[in-house]
């Protein structure tokens, strides 16, 4: 029987591993995933933010009766129905795919020269009605920037529903049943988010109509601006994995004896009984002299901490959600290349910078002061280097804008950058003055006869390259010092993060209390807002808004890029700042507190010192409340 429930835990620590590797895996691959559904959907960055923040949305709708009722039901088997539900939601995610049209980048493939649009007897804004008067409205119904985002932003709520139970629940058991060095085992699960990353970076490479299109007629490639990925692929995987996590705790029993003791159906019983109290309820020590814990001990300390970590996490958030479109627009990168890069160097960097923050307090044995030092150290560290970043950037050739005012009196809803000799980028081939194309797929070529230079004409035989201009040659090696200062801030930036959460617990009859409060305020205020307003401040940085075939703005097909940066890297920079100063609040506030208590506590000494010895007589002081101090009995 003893080995049964040791090859029990032994499962159990296996199964909650693979679970932890599973949902990190599966919430990475949907941060790297963000700008391929932007664009599937045709949907502006505000709109993506939405869908993002609906993880927490879920999340915070089941977290009350997970909390409470966890303990008292079957854990693992709550755990199992949360993956169970998690893979419901990444099911229901990928399920638009189905349900929407092609993706117009396609050629005939029989086809080696064709006229362009804007040369025929009527523009393609002409033919427009025409083919909405013959599609009908199911064709807008599935056509992307359709409302069928919906799916996903309820199958993210379902994602966020699932996991609620997975981190509490799985945590509480392992610490019930297992011996103090095995708490730790979930860390395994930081894996999970560079495994993310890369399926998302190998994903965006893949044409989203994969199977259903011939891939040698597509006339873009992944580095078009143009380009969706198999965004939905990735949701099937990661749901199937996440399903498959799930089975072992079906089998799992509802307690276990204590790691270490001897196996005892008494001793088991009152184990599991006492067990599945913990961890949700407040920490309350079984002296009865204590008073219970209650919110008006929540001092001031304690909500300049909440204050300081909720900044931060603004800033976090919003900066891990669209890091990759920054990378795409500033530095010329395509979203593949974006993705690959963060999840190989930035959050290795984090995990990296976790785990050396706690050697740091292991080696040197620091207290509460010594940890905020390193923690504030870290921030300001990280604040430097991100301030730097701000004046690493490429100077571009822009699109003109002449001929961008032109482009939309030709034709208001057609975006097919080309880009000409001269390194500029014109919105259609119409406007570098082309007349015809030949090739088919991804060698199509553009031979212009008459090529518009501002407002001159030269007559000259030469041919455009499909999509956007390149960057200028030193772009490698600035995109270079900029990943370097990028990972050394992700890394530094981490090393503050054990020692913040050794902060936190200062009040360690708080420590339930305080913790449950700032995963309910950071959640609320810190995961939901941010992917919203960063948005929203990213969509006013754009230059050309594409037009949905069933009419309304659609996603951006150009941003200004030097607009996109001050507004991006100046909103984060702000929020770190200000979290800065925050800190350093608490750091003054923490060192008043600490001296205190070492007062207080040298005065007890002392006084103690002093009754215990007196005229040759041991005094015994029996003190049952505050009030009653003077009252005290002497032997």
């Amino acid at each position: 029987m003893l080995f049964l429930c040791a090859l029990c835990f032994q499962l159990f620590l296996a199964s909650l591993a693979s679970v932890y590797f599973s949902k990190a895996f599966g919430g990475a691959y949907m941060k790297s995933s963000i700008t391929q559904i932007e664009r599937r959907f045709d949907i502006p960055s505000s709109l993506i933010g939405v869908i993002d923040g609906s993880f927490e949305m879920g999340n915070l709708l089941v977290i009350a009766f997970v909390s409470y009722f966890g303990a008292k039901l079957h854990r693992p088997r709550l755990i199992a129905i949360g993956c169970v539900i998690m893979a419901a939601g990444c099911y229901l995610i990928a399920l638009p795919h189905f349900f929407q049209g092609l993706v117009s980048h396609v050629t005939n493939v029989n086809s080696t020269e064709s006229i362009l649009s804007c040369l025929s007897n009527h523009s393609l804004a002409d033919e427009t009605p025409d083919l909405e008067a013959i599609t009908g409205n199911n064709t807008c119904e599935k056509a992307a920037g359709s409302s069928l985002w919906i799916y996903v932003f309820l199958g993210n709520m379902l994602r966020g529903i699932g996991e609620t139970p997975i981190m509490p629940l799985g945590v509480s058991y392992l610490d019930d049943f297992s011996r103090e060095e095995n708490t730790p085992f979930y860390l395994v699960g930081i894996l999970g988010p560079m495994f993310g990353f890369m399926l998302g970076s190998y994903l965006a490479k893949v044409y989203v109509d994969i199977g259903s299109v011939d891939l040698d007629s597509v006339t873009i490639n992944y580095k078009d601006s143009r380009w969706v990925g198999a965004w939905w692929l990735g949701f099937i995987v990661t749901g199937t994995v996440i399903l498959l996590s799930s089975i072992p705790f079906w089998f799992l029993p509802k307690s276990l004896p204590k790691q270490g003791q001897e196996e005892s159906h008494s001793t088991g019983t009152e184990l599991a009984t006492t067990a599945e109290q913990e961890n949700f309820l407040t920490d309350e020590n079984q002296d009865h002299e204590e008073k219970p814990v209650s919110f008006q001990k929540l001092n001031s300390i304690f909500t300049m901490m909440i204050l300081t970590y909720l900044v931060s996490v603004n800033g976090f958030i919003g900066m891990i959600t669209f890091k990759p479109k920054y990378m795409e627009q500033v530095f010329g990168q395509s979203a593949s290349k974006a993705i690959f890069l963060i999840g190989i160097l930035n959050l290795p960097a984090v995990a990296l910078g976790i785990i050396t923050g706690g050697l740091i307090l292991k080696r040197f044995k620091l207290g509460v002061i010594g940890a905020a030092r390193v923690s504030i150290t870290a921030s300001v560290g990280s604040l430097c280097l991100l301030f730097i970043q701000i004046f690493i950037y490429l100077v571009y050739k822009p699109v003109s804008h002449h001929f961008l005012n032109c482009y939309y009196a030709l034709d208001s809803q057609h975006w097919d950058p080309v880009c000409a000799y001269n390194g500029v980028t014109y919105a259609s081939p119409c406007l570098a003055g082309c007349q015809t194309f030949t090739g088919i797929g991804r060698d199509m070529v553009t031979p212009t006869l008459i090529c518009s230079l501002g407002n001159r004409y030269d007559s000259i035989n030469m041919s455009v390259e499909l999509g956007q201009c390149p960057r200028r040659s030193n772009c490698d090696h600035i995109f270079k010092i900029y990943m370097a200062l990028s990972a050394l801030g992700s890394f530094i930036s981490a090393c503050g993060g054990t020692p913040g959460y050794i902060v936190l617990s200062i009040q360690k009859d708080l420590k339930s209390l305080a913790l449950g409060m700032q995963t309910l305020i950071v959640r609320t205020l810190g995961g939901i807002p941010p992917p919203i307003y960063f948005g929203a401040l990213i969509d006013r940085t754009c230059l050309k808004w594409g037009t949905k075939q069933c009419g309304g703005r659609g996603a951006c097909r150009l941003y200004d890029a030097d607009k996109f940066r001050m507004t991006f890297l100046g909103l984060i920079t702000g929020l770190y700042f200000l979290s800065n100063i925050l800190w350093g609040g608490l750091y003054f506030k923490i060192v008043k507190r600490q001296k205190k208590l070492a007062l207080t506590n040298q005065a007890k000494e002392n006084g103690v010192e002093g009754d215990s010895v007196g005229n040759g007589h041991a005094h015994i002081n029996i003190v049952t409340e505050k009030e009653d101090a003077g009252n005290e009995s002497t032997i």
